[in-house]
Protein backbone atom coordinates (compact mmCIF):
# COMPACT_ATOMS: atom_id res chain seq x y z
CA UNK A 1 0.00 0.00 0.00
CA UNK A 2 1.45 3.40 -0.73
CA UNK A 3 1.19 6.02 1.60
CA UNK A 4 1.30 9.93 1.42
CA UNK A 5 2.53 12.07 4.10
CA UNK A 6 2.94 15.58 3.52
CA UNK A 7 4.36 18.28 5.69
CA UNK A 8 5.70 21.84 5.92
CA UNK A 9 2.20 23.57 6.14
CA UNK A 10 1.93 26.31 8.90
CA UNK A 11 0.96 29.88 9.37
CA UNK A 12 2.05 33.07 7.10
CA UNK A 13 1.54 36.57 6.94
CA UNK A 14 0.45 37.46 3.25
CA UNK A 15 3.41 38.12 0.65
CA UNK A 16 5.38 35.18 2.67
CA UNK A 17 6.40 31.90 1.46
CA UNK A 18 5.92 28.21 2.13
CA UNK A 19 7.51 25.06 0.95
CA UNK A 20 5.53 21.73 1.48
CA UNK A 21 7.30 18.07 0.99
CA UNK A 22 5.19 14.83 0.47
CA UNK A 23 7.26 11.68 1.12
CA UNK A 24 5.82 8.31 -0.40
CA UNK A 25 6.33 5.09 1.33
CA UNK A 26 5.67 1.56 0.18
CA UNK A 27 6.13 1.62 -3.52
CA UNK A 28 9.48 1.19 -5.49
CA UNK A 29 8.93 3.34 -8.57
CA UNK A 30 8.01 6.83 -9.29
CA UNK A 31 4.32 7.37 -10.29
CA UNK A 32 3.25 8.69 -13.22
CA UNK A 33 1.93 11.50 -11.61
CA UNK A 34 1.66 13.72 -8.77
CA UNK A 35 -0.10 16.72 -7.57
CA UNK A 36 -1.23 19.08 -5.04
CA UNK A 37 -4.97 19.85 -4.05
CA UNK A 38 -5.87 22.08 -2.08
CA UNK A 39 -9.95 22.86 0.27
CA UNK A 40 -11.50 24.78 2.05
CA UNK A 41 -14.14 23.61 4.12
CA UNK A 42 -17.83 23.63 2.63
CA UNK A 43 -15.89 23.88 -0.69
CA UNK A 44 -15.31 21.38 -3.31
CA UNK A 45 -11.90 21.85 -3.44
CA UNK A 46 -9.20 22.86 -6.66
CA UNK A 47 -5.95 21.25 -8.12
CA UNK A 48 -3.10 22.89 -7.55
CA UNK A 49 -0.19 21.85 -9.90
CA UNK A 50 0.61 18.53 -11.28
CA UNK A 51 3.71 16.56 -12.23
CA UNK A 52 3.95 13.95 -14.96
CA UNK A 53 5.71 11.13 -15.90
CA UNK A 54 7.45 13.81 -18.84
CA UNK A 55 8.03 16.18 -16.02
CA UNK A 56 4.90 18.21 -17.59
CA UNK A 57 4.19 20.43 -14.84
CA UNK A 58 0.37 22.30 -14.72
CA UNK A 59 -0.55 24.98 -12.18
CA UNK A 60 -4.16 26.34 -11.12
CA UNK A 61 -4.29 29.78 -13.07
CA UNK A 62 -3.79 31.49 -9.24
CA UNK A 63 -0.25 29.72 -8.28
CA UNK A 64 0.86 30.63 -12.34
CA UNK A 65 4.09 32.63 -11.02
CA UNK A 66 4.08 32.25 -7.47
CA UNK A 67 4.00 28.36 -7.04
CA UNK A 68 6.46 25.54 -8.16
CA UNK A 69 6.07 22.00 -8.37
CA UNK A 70 9.09 19.32 -8.00
CA UNK A 71 10.30 16.08 -6.97
CA UNK A 72 13.25 13.99 -5.85
CA UNK A 73 13.19 10.93 -7.22
CA UNK A 74 16.22 9.70 -4.61
CA UNK A 75 13.68 10.44 -2.18
CA UNK A 76 10.93 9.64 -3.39
CA UNK A 77 9.25 13.67 -1.98
CA UNK A 78 7.78 15.82 -4.05
CA UNK A 79 7.40 19.54 -2.94
CA UNK A 80 5.63 22.61 -3.64
CA UNK A 81 7.05 25.94 -3.29
CA UNK A 82 4.36 29.07 -2.80
CA UNK A 83 5.87 32.31 -2.64
CA UNK A 84 3.88 35.32 -2.70
CA UNK A 85 1.43 34.11 -0.19
CA UNK A 86 -2.36 35.61 -0.09
CA UNK A 87 -5.22 34.91 2.53
CA UNK A 88 -7.47 33.33 -0.35
CA UNK A 89 -4.75 30.30 -0.72
CA UNK A 90 -5.58 29.12 2.77
CA UNK A 91 -6.83 25.75 2.58
CA UNK A 92 -5.74 22.20 3.48
CA UNK A 93 -3.25 20.82 1.15
CA UNK A 94 -3.49 17.09 0.31
CA UNK A 95 -0.40 15.71 -1.78
CA UNK A 96 -1.80 12.99 -4.63
CA UNK A 97 0.10 10.20 -6.95
CA UNK A 98 -1.25 8.13 -9.37
CA UNK A 99 0.30 5.19 -11.48
CA UNK A 100 -2.17 5.33 -14.20
CA UNK A 101 -1.30 6.70 -17.99
CA UNK A 102 -3.24 10.04 -17.69
CA UNK A 103 -2.28 12.62 -15.40
CA UNK A 104 -4.44 15.55 -15.57
CA UNK A 105 -4.09 19.18 -15.25
CA UNK A 106 -4.43 21.28 -12.27
CA UNK A 107 -7.62 22.92 -13.60
CA UNK A 108 -8.92 18.88 -14.04
CA UNK A 109 -7.61 17.62 -10.76
CA UNK A 110 -10.30 15.88 -8.73
CA UNK A 111 -10.84 13.67 -5.79
CA UNK A 112 -11.59 10.62 -8.33
CA UNK A 113 -8.81 10.89 -10.50
CA UNK A 114 -5.63 10.14 -8.28
CA UNK A 115 -5.64 6.69 -6.46
CA UNK A 116 -3.86 7.77 -3.35
CA UNK A 117 -3.77 10.69 -1.09
CA UNK A 118 -2.06 12.21 1.84
CA UNK A 119 -3.84 13.47 4.65
CA UNK A 120 -3.18 16.72 4.54
CA UNK A 121 -0.95 20.03 5.52
CA UNK A 122 -2.57 23.22 7.01
CA UNK A 123 -1.41 25.99 5.16
CA UNK A 124 -2.91 29.49 6.95
CA UNK A 125 -2.20 32.69 5.29
CA UNK A 126 -2.82 35.87 7.43
CA UNK A 127 -3.79 39.68 6.19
Amino acid sequence: QVHLVESGGGSVQAGGSLRLSCVAFGHTYTPYCMGWFRQVPGKEGEGVATIGGDGMTTYADSGTGRFTISQDNAKNTLYLQMNSLRPEDTAMYYCAADFGHVCPTAATMTWGRFGYWGRGTQVTVSS
